[in-house]
């Protein structure tokens, strides 16, 4: 499953940079499957709407950060634990049980983001 960023977030900003997809944002800022990513070309979203890679998709949360489902892997492939959570002082970054994915999907679309 992914995680996500709850409403009790302080916006201190440390999970960001932990990141290793690139699929946290500051509340309010557009995002593209390209930020930080090696993805070329078009990308089907977990919507099923294909859109260009670096085409701006609009902000999830406007207060506070957020997590892009479509690009969060839970650290897989490159950590033993989501780094978000780890670094997070008010434990805000949590699993969503609306998005409950296997470790193999997870590993393939973390191959999908960094080909």
């Amino acid at each position: 499953m992914a995680i996500f960023i709850t409403d009790e977030c302080i916006n201190c900003g440390a999970c960001e940079p932990e990141c290793p997809n690139n699929a946290i944002y500051e509340g309010g800022v557009e995002w593209a499957i390209a930020d930080g990513t090696a993805v070329k070309g078009n990308y089907t979203l977990e919507t099923g709407s294909e859109v260009a890679v670096d085409a701006r998709q609009e902000t999830i949360s406007e207060d506070y950060y957020f997590i892009v489902p479509d690009k969060c892997t839970e650290c897989k492939g490159f950590h033993e634990e989501p780094q978000c959570a780890a670094v997070c002082p008010v434990d805000c970054c949590l699993p969503d049980p609306e998005r409950e994915e296997t470790e193999e999907t997870l590993l393939a679309r973390k191959e999908r983001l960094h080909l």
